[in-house]
This record gives structure tokens, sequence and C-alpha cells, in this order.
């Protein structure tokens, strides 16, 4: 009955194209937020897993010189000790313009001939097998030598804790965006089959069952969502690419290195958009549909 009386179902509701326009523009902008939200959280994450891998990848030996030696002979006995050492690859002493240079910055060039400064070995570990701390404070022990190494695990478990709080973020971030977005949608559903309530009347009494009428609505804002998600990745795309393009081979910065994949990674962004569409249009509409009875 219904087929014969509706042969073209996508005519049945009218549209509304001024209230879509601005659903439209509303949800695109929500995609835009989580593209950016998204691409965010995988450029933290990435320059995180990089720093924590420089970290492991590194050692600071600092070095007490014994009485009768000086701090410059401390250092280079650890030194020696240390490249001889199971899953070292290089050990450097720190000389003392070296340990200027990296303080200068902070202290200024009036302090620096009177300070101490403390006496330090770098230790560049293989990448493949790295020596623990442990094992590096046992051989510097045998050696004789007053040492303390410090294998930076501290400041790791600080950015691996960053990294992780900003996924958290962006992850709420994204569900965010998506309920303001299915609450958009809701409010649109209501709102149509407010103004479409004679169709859908005539529609129930041609035998149509609630989920038929339903879907009418979940395929038009399925449609509406899927457009705002498309313009909301397009555009995100686009100052996706020029972050890349102007921050040169690490992004905008080396605190959030942007590549080319993350612009990739918000293609699923219009499915996303008419998947939550099609959920909240549904729950709306059967809800609209129990209450009409």
């Amino acid at each position: 009955m219904i087929g014969r009386l509706f042969p073209g179902k996508t005519g049945l509701l009218p549209r509304d194209a001024g209230g879509e326009r601005w659903l439209v523009s509303l949800i695109a902008v929500l995609c835009f937020l989580a593209c950016l939200a998204a691409v965010g959280a995988a450029a933290a994450d990435r320059a995180a897993h990089g720093w924590a891998r420089q970290l492991g990848a590194e050692a600071t030996v600092q070095v007490r010189p014994r009485v009768g030696e000086t701090g410059a002979e401390a250092a280079a006995r650890a030194a020696e000790t240390l490249a001889g050492v199971t899953g070292v690859a290089e050990a450097q002493a720190m000389d003392r313009k070296a340990a200027e240079d990296l303080l200068r910055p902070w202290v200024g060039e009036a302090v620096l001939p009177d300070l101490p400064l403390p006496h330090l070995i770098t230790v560049r570990l293989d990448r493949d097998a790295p020596a623990s701390a442990v094992t590096l404070s046992r051989a510097l022990a045998e050696a004789g030598l007053d040492a303390s190494v410090d294998d930076h695990s501290l400041w790791r478990g600080e950015v691996e804790r960053s990294a992780g709080l900003i996924t958290a973020l962006a992850i709420a971030a994204f569900l965010l965006t998506a309920g303001a977005a299915g609450a958009a949608v809701a409010y649109a559903t209501r709102a149509g089959m407010a103004a479409q309530a004679a169709v859908i009347e005539t529609l129930s009494l041609n035998g149509a069952s609630d989920g038929t009428i339903a879907w009418l609505f979940q395929r038009r804002y399925a449609l509406v969502a899927a457009t705002a998600g498309a313009i909301g990745a397009v555009v995100a795309m686009v100052a996706v690419s020029a972050l890349r393009l102007l921050g040169g081979t690490e992004g905008i910065t080396p605190a959030l290195p942007v590549a080319w994949s993350d612009v990739l990674l918000l293609s699923p962004c219009p499915l996303l958009a008419a998947t939550v569409a099609l959920v909240a249009a549904r729950f709306t509409a059967l809800a609209g549909m129990k209450d009409r009875r």
C-alpha cells in the first residue's frame, strides 16, 4: 500500500533547506574541531614516543673525584670504564666549556667562571640491547669510582604520562563533539517530525511501521551529517597540510610534529558523522512515534 501511494520515498519528507543549512554548518564546525583534536592527539603521542626513545637511548653519569684526583681525571676514567660495558655504544666526558654552554642561557655569563660545575659523562646506549642503570653503576663501583647514574627513567615516565593525558583529553573532546552533533540531530529530528506530523500520520494510516518512518529521518540526517563531516574534514585537512608545509620536516613545532599521515587520519570523519546521525535520528524518531500514540 505504501509503495503504491508513495513510489519515491526520497520525496516523502519535504526538505527544510534553511534549517538543514544551519545544521550542516553546526556539524561541520564540530567535525572540524574533532579533527583538530584527533591530529593534536596523534602529534602529541608521536612527539612523546620520540622523546621517550631518545631519553631511553641515553644516560648521564655524575662523577665525584677522589682525594688527590682532579675532576677531569675522574671523568676520563669513568668514560673509559663505561665505554667497555656491554650495551654502551659511546661514553664521553663533558668538558667544562660544554657544560657552560648548557647553563649559559639560564644563569648568564657573569657567574659562569666562578660556578662549580659537576663532572658529567654522557653515555649513548645500544638501541637494541641498552645497558641498565644497575649495570652501569656496578661497573663504576668495580672501577673504584664514586658516581651516580641517571638513566632518565623519571623523565620518560613524565613524558609518557603527559602523552596519555593528552590522548585522554582528545578522546574526551571527540566524545563531546560527537554528543553535541548527536544532540543537534536529535533536535532537528524532533523539529522535523513536528513539522511533518501530517505526512507521518498519513504514512501510519497506510500501514507504515515505526521503523520505516524512522528510516526516512535517519537517511535524511545521515546524508546531512555526511556532507557536513566531509566539509569539516576537508577544511581540517587544508589546515593540517598548511601546518605541515609551513613547519618543515617536523611540522609547525617539534612539540607537536604533524605528519602527512595525519591528513589520511581525518578521512573517516564523514562516515563517523553519518553514523552518529543515524543513531541519534533513529532513537529520536522511534521515541517520537511512541509519544504520538
